[in-house]
């Protein structure tokens, strides 16, 4: 019912769960923790959860299965997470979860340290709404509320750039990441057949490079001052909002 896959990245390891989704939530719930624990068991000092790893990626579930993470009693995947961090001294990206809050659904992922904060929440950026004549009509912004942040969080293990699923297929959101230091992007996701199975490796392949990009400017292959600021330049948007003090 899961599998757990780990890899040596630097100095550490990373595992990735892949759980089977089932309408039984507890189940679920069971599942992943259990995941989770053996992949600490391997060594993993990372752990990824995927896309909606609580909850079947359906309308029907969507709802019933939301929490509101402000109430924790309330909030048993947020807990579960919170709980099983510290005991095995790792950091969790949590995969996503719907999250309801002020009456509004976010496919949302939750960032636990080792002591069981947590660290970091990213809402899912782009609502992936697809219209392929005679294959798939889904518009995940009928349901969700698009994030409006970029979410790069310090870990042990260095910065690490959260997008989810859909995602993927935006560029700038990476690209801005690189600017922000990260050293590692995760995307959990829950890609359809349709239009994933064709794309999904192919992105994962062309995000990695603006890393590998940065990694290689840090070794001393000079592309930063290479680049023609006077033909383009990125603008980072948010770093540009005046500082609202709330003091």
């Amino acid at each position: 019912h899961f599998e757990t896959w780990y890899f040596v990245l630097g100095q550490f390891k990373i595992g990735l769960c892949q759980l089977s989704v089932t309408p039984d939530k507890t189940t679920n719930l069971s599942r992943a923790r259990s995941s989770i624990e053996i992949a600490a068991k391997l060594g993993a000092s990372l752990v990824v959860l995927p896309e909606m790893w609580n909850s079947p990626y359906s309308e029907d579930y969507f709802a019933k299965f939301a929490e509101d993470f402000d109430y924790e009693d309330a909030s048993p995947s947020y807990f579960m997470l919170s709980e099983v961090a510290p005991c095995h001294g790792i950091t969790i990206v949590g995969g996503s979860m719907p999250e309801l809050k002020d009456g509004r659904l976010y496919n949302t992922c939750c960032v636990f340290v080792p002591d069981g904060k947590l660290k970091a929440k990213h809402r899912k950026l782009h609502m992936f709404d697809a219209n392929i004549p005679g294959d798939i009509l889904y518009k995940e912004s009928d349901t969700f509320t698009a994030g409006d942040n970029p979410t790069v969080v310090e870990t042990d293990m260095g910065r690490i750039g959260i997008g989810i699923c859909h995602d993927i297929r935006f560029p700038e959101l990476a690209m801005l990441y690189r600017t922000r230091g990260a050293h590692v992007i995760r995307y959990p996701g829950a890609f359809n057949m349709s239009t994933g199975e064709m794309l999904w490796e192919l992105e994962q392949r062309a995000r990695q490079l603006h890393i590998f990009w940065q990694q290689m400017t840090r070794q001393g292959l000079p592309l930063e001052n290479q680049r023609r600021g006077d033909i383009y330049q990125f603008v980072d948007i948010e770093e540009q909002r005046p500082k609202i003090d709330n003091h």
